[in-house]
């Protein structure tokens, strides 16, 4: 081709191109999601992106997202449930029964005095850590109390004689 004009290779070339046969191939990638890994982790398949003749095939990247739980949130390693309880529970305490994200019933009593916004931490029952699988974070309880609405002059009046009030 050496010493062509601009034009007269075309020829040479489009015969060329033609002898390239696309084809599909479908290949399964297996991807095994380890407990714990968090929103926005990346998982990569280096050139099993799409191919071109004379091109290097791009890398294919997955990142990981997470669904919203009925129950719980994460923060980090951390699992938080927020929970409303009475202010008769608040004051004379409770037993919290909570079922964890692999089916297990946690009994947690609750024996001192819970105010508002007060949280109760359960070690190693929040999420797996990936790079430490034997460990998890905590599972954090934070509770709201919930007033009644009104009470009768009665009701106030034991209350009073109860909490030490004047009348």
């Amino acid at each position: 081709m050496a010493g062509m004009g601009w034009g007269e290779g075309q020829g040479f070339l489009q015969d060329n191109l033609r002898a390239v046969k696309i084809r599909n191939v479908e290949e399964i990638l297996t991807i095994e999601i380890r407990p714990g890994w968090k929103k926005g982790t990346k998982i990569t398949f280096p050139e099993k992106g799409n191919q071109e003749p004379g091109v290097i095939p791009a890398d294919l990247i997955f990142v990981i997202d997470e669904k919203p739980h009925a129950v719980y949130t994460r923060d980090g390693n951390d699992l938080v449930v927020n929970l409303e309880i009475s202010l008769l529970e608040a004051l004379t305490g409770k037993t919290v029964e909570l079922t964890t994200l692999d089916g297990r019933s946690l009994l947690i009593p609750l024996t001192e005095i819970v105010k508002p916004g007060h949280e109760v931490v359960v070690s190693n029952e929040g999420m797996p850590i990936s790079k430490e699988p034997r460990n998890k974070g905590n599972l954090r309880i934070k509770f709201d109390v919930k007033y009644p609405s009104r009470l009768t002059t009665e009701q106030k009046s034991d209350l009073r004689k109860v909490l030490g009030g004047s009348s």
